[in-house]
């Protein structure tokens, strides 16, 4: 299957999945995540409409963001190290795995420097896997009004990994928890939070039925994920 194929009955689906739940189609974007893909298939998707990509790497986003069109945004959704920070403050415009204190502080100091202010979102380990990062949702409460207080960023909302399974079904939990932890956190800070970023390739359907604003496709959109070329 073609990726204008795929695309479009991606799209049909996170459609269905919307009025399964009573919720208009435009209130979830589709994010394409091109970890591993080329830059000509990122280009591909833009000529049906995407604008805003996901990238893990922050090395493997900077090749990939040079050789894309100079109007496009990206999201950094994999884990953050300090020393990338700057990076990813430089090239991106939202990030989503803010899973420590420490990195806020990391990412506040490079957007003061860069006069810039930074969407991110804040991940939860909703499951609690130990291979997994993310605030522990015991503590996110108590995390929250200090991450606010950093001048520079904007807490937009959410973001967990599921667990792999088989059948979605057995994920909906931790998408239920994740939206509850959302209103929660919008008690707490007196105003809404944008979004929810929850839901891929094998469960974005059940996430939207739970209040996903944001499903992170790879797999079933750019299909098998290639193996990176190894370096010498």
């Amino acid at each position: 299957m073609e990726l204008d194929e795929r695309l479009h009955g991606i799209r049909e689906r996170i459609s269905a999945a919307c009025e399964l739940a009573g919720r208009d189609p435009a209130e979830v974007m589709l994010l394409p995540v091109s970890k591993n893909h080329s830059a000509n298939a990122v280009r591909e998707l833009t000529h049906h409409g995407c604008r805003v990509f996901g990238e893990s790497k922050i090395q493997e986003a900077k090749l990939k963001i040079s050789a894309c069109p100079g109007n496009l945004e990206w999201h950094l959704i994999g884990h953050l190290q300090s020393n990338k920070c700057r990076d990813a403050v430089r090239f991106f415009s939202m990030i989503q795995s803010v899973d420590r204190m420490s990195i806020a502080e990391e990412i506040n100091k490079h957007a003061h420097n860069a006069a810039k202010d930074m969407p991110v979102l804040l991940e939860v380990n909703v499951a609690g896997e130990g291979s997994k990062y993310g605030f522990n949702p015991a503590e996110l409460l108590d995390i929250l009004e200090p991450i606010n207080d950093l001048p520079r960023l904007e807490i937009h909302g959410l973001m967990t990994l599921a667990p792999w399974v088989t059948e979605p079904e057995k994920v909906r939990p931790i998408f239920q928890r994740l939206r509850e932890l959302k209103e929660a956190c919008e008690q707490k800070l007196g105003a809404p939070l944008q979004h929810l970023s929850m839901g891929m390739s094998g469960d974005f359907e059940v996430a939207i039925e739970e209040g996903a604003t944001l499903v992170r496709i790879g797999t079933a959109l750019f299909g098998p994920r290639p193996r990176p070329a190894k370096t010498k």
